[in-house]
């Protein structure tokens, strides 16, 4: 199936603690489903000291589901469900269903 959110799109969280924040997507992990948000969702790691770091506590983000996301509309500035078009030179690109706006260049 192709990936309907990608590293580099602008997201909002639809369910859970962080939900209306927006961010950029870091990472995506197509496998388990799941995408790291860039300030969402932080944990706190308790690390130990090494050589290469100080140790203590690290915040850092976690992943999210991808179900919990929406892609945010270019257009509109909303949230969106994503859609495919396929063009005339035979390329497929992501349309965004609420303007119907293309979201790759």
């Amino acid at each position: 199936m192709a990936a309907k959110i990608r590293k580099g799109d602008q997201v909002i969280v639809l369910t859970g603690k962080d939900k209306g924040r927006r961010g950029e997507v870091l990472r995506v992990d197509p496998s388990d489903g799941r995408a790291v948000v860039q300030g969402l969702n932080m944990i706190t790691r308790h690390t130990r000291q090494s050589l290469a770091n100080q140790g203590g506590l690290v915040r850092r983000e976690a992943s999210i589901h991808l179900s919990n996301l929406a892609l945010v509309d270019p257009s509109t500035d909303k949230p969106t469900r994503v859609g495919f078009q396929i063009l005339d030179d035979g390329t497929k690109v992501r349309v965004a269903r609420r303007s119907g706006e293309r979201i790759d260049r």
